[in-house]
């Protein structure tokens, strides 16, 4: 047997093999000993792998009809795909009539690879994806206390009236860090009545605190909730009627608080607050068990969490900490193993010996 012996200014065969794996050959990069090893990155989209999902059929007494669609609105950001995902196969898991859910994904750039890899995961999914603009809110971004909070697509949400086809007229949008363990049919079946959405309210919690000093020691802008009892409520889980959003000009109106952030600075926390502005004290309150929020930790350090008390059907990790990322680095919160068993992601290394 041959003896292979290589001094520190060789370069590692088998590092050099998984670079040439793992990257195509167009521009030049220089190693030492004269190798040249041409080099670009790919997108993220080409990188991540996924198991394919089982295929989810229709229980008896599912409507064949379109009207019946369920439609479920999410995010779709490259760093929060693997969370998407999860999301989108415990829906599936857990609906009565799986086929009749329909997903519209909303991403900043519409990348082939992204749908691609939806639909190698989920072969029988109603899906499209939409590019949201970014330069609807160019300019109306005011800095959060956190960066992640800031991002464009956080705003998505927002102008949902302008992005979704006239035939979409009611949806149910969730962020990407959700895990449904229940029917979505029973959250899509909530009678909004003359409301625009609906959500868990949370009325214990103290709500002055979205806001600044600047705001409740200016008259005029602490009368904005005369006349209702405003209550938090969390935008990562909502119903909304996007007819009666479009119709009573509601992204507007939000816009409108945006601009009046920007020149005084009268809230925290992102798109929360001008959305608690408009609506808090006029929403249609859903069970608390739909958005059991926060399994994320707080917005700065993300420390863990335990679950409320109280039935559960929706488990969302609102906050800094995400369970997958917590998971990878081996110090992983109680609750992240409910998320768990809903990742179908694969290492490189894993696709590479499949």
């Amino acid at each position: 047997m041959a003896n292979w012996s290589c001094n520190t200014s060789c370069i590692s065969l088998a590092g050099l093999l998984s670079l040439l794996l793992l990257q195509p050959l167009t521009t030049t990069t220089s190693f030492t000993n004269g190798i040249r090893v041409n080099l670009v990155p790919k997108p993220a989209s080409a990188i991540l792998s996924f198991r394919e999902a089982p295929a989810f059929r229709n229980g008896n007494g599912c409507s064949s009809s379109k009207k019946d669609n369920i439609h479920i609105v999410m995010p779709l950001d490259i760093n929060y795909i693997r969370g998407a995902v999860a999301a989108i196969l415990s829906i599936l898991q857990h609906s009565t009539c799986p086929e009749n859910v329909s997903f519209h994904f909303l991403s900043l750039r519409l990348e082939p690879g992204i749908s691609s890899l939806i639909k190698s995961t989920f072969p029988y999914l109603t899906f499209r994806v939409y590019h949201f603009d970014s330069n609807l809110v160019r300019g109306k971004i005011s800095k959060s206390i956190r960066q992640a909070l800031d991002q464009p697509l956080n705003y998505a949400r927002i102008y949902l009236s302008d992005i979704l086809p006239r035939d979409v007229e009611r949806v149910i949008y969730v962020d990407s860090d959700i895990i449904v363990v229940d029917d979505i049919a029973k959250l899509w079946g909530v009678d909004l009545g003359d409301r625009v959405l609906a959500a868990p309210e949370y009325c214990h919690a103290n709500f002055t605190t979205y806001f600044t000093d600047t705001f409740w020691s200016d008259v005029n802008l602490a009368r904005t909730f005369e006349g209702r009892r405003p209550c938090y409520f969390n935008t990562g889980v909502m119903v909304v009627d996007v007819d009666k959003w479009r119709k009573g000009g509601y992204t507007q109106k939000v816009e409108e608080w945006m601009v009046i952030q920007k020149q005084r600075k009268i809230y925290h926390l992102g798109s929360l607050p001008p959305i608690l502005l408009v609506f808090a004290g006029n929403i249609k309150a859903v069970d608390h068990r739909w958005n059991q929020h926060g399994l994320g930790g707080d917005n700065f350090e993300g420390k863990c969490r335990s679950l409320h008390p109280g039935p559960i059907s929706l488990l969302h990790w609102s906050g800094k900490g995400k369970p997958w990322l917590r998971l990878d680095s081996r110090k992983p919160c109680t609750v992240d193993y409910l998320w768990a068993p809903y990742d179908l992601y694969r290492s490189s290394r894993i696709a590479l010996e499949e």
